[in-house]
């Protein structure tokens, strides 16, 4: 079966003018144009355009999901069963947030009770969720089930002001280190800032701190592709810089980093 723009549009519930701009960014090309003019749309693009969706619907921006699909080791059916997992993840932590909800409108129309600590159970398991499902498995095999499972339940337990505090710490993190790769010099005052930032951080999720931990953790923000991903998204070579930047204010200094 083929499609005109406007017929695939219609049947994906997206715009026309959306399919035209994957085309122009290369993410999605009709399968030929035909004698009028028209751009023809196949049952492979069809399927690409699927995944395209899917891939939005989880946030991942255009840039990520064309370097995603046009790689060399993408696999439909993998991406099928990936799409499917991070859904139902996605499902659990909107129950959570839901359940959360009903028992918000249950204590504001006076049924039942409810203390601090719950009013902020859904934020928190959906980042334990969320942290488990991007890093679980790295991380587990790094400081073991038991250390990550520990960690999990102190974040289970934090407060009100606990998590705030935890939340603007993270933005801190990201707001500090901007400025001290601008910098250039890891030694420098707003680099030890922001690893200072990033050893408080660090403590709302670990039973104890240690120097060797830290610079274990920024160690491996460079050697995971998807951690430096994270901390390189606006600036290349940022997640090396925080780890020299963690190294020098540990005592950890590698000589072939310094």
């Amino acid at each position: 079966m083929e499609y005109t723009v406007q017929k695939l549009a219609r049947m994906a519930g997206i715009s026309s003018r959306t399919l035209r701009y994957y085309d122009e960014i290369g993410i999605l090309r009709p399968s030929r144009i035909n004698s009028s003019g028209y751009r023809i749309y196949g049952q492979r693009e069809v399927d690409r355009l699927q995944q395209i969706l899917f891939y939005r619907e989880l946030g991942v921006s255009l840039e990520d999901i064309r370097d995603i699909i046009t790689g060399p080791t993408f696999s439909a059916a993998g991406a099928l069963r990936e799409h499917r997992e991070k859904l139902l993840a996605k499902r659990e932590q909107l129950d959570l947030l839901i359940a959360n909800v009903e028992k918000t409108i249950s204590a504001e129309e006076g049924r039942m009770k409810m203390s601090d600590r719950e009013k902020f159970e859904g934020f928190k398991q959906k980042m334990i969720d969320e942290n488990e499902r991007k890093y679980g498995k790295e991380i587990r095999e790094k400081y073991g089930d038991e250390q990550v499972d520990r960690s999990n339940q102190k974040v289970k337990g934090m407060t009100q002001e606990q998590y705030a505090q935890v939340e603007k710490l993270g933005e801190d993190v990201i707001t500090t280190l901007e400025k001290a790769f601008a910098t250039g010099d890891p030694a420098g005052e707003l680099a030890q800032k922001a690893a200072d930032l990033h050893r408080q951080w660090l403590t709302f999720f670990w039973d104890s701190y240690t120097k060797e931990a830290h610079a274990g953790v920024a160690q491996m923000y460079v050697d995971d592709e998807r951690f430096t991903a994270y901390y390189d998204k606006k600036q290349p070579g940022t997640a090396a810089f925080l780890r020299d930047a963690v190294f020098i204010y540990t005592g950890m200094v590698d000589n072939d980093n310094a």
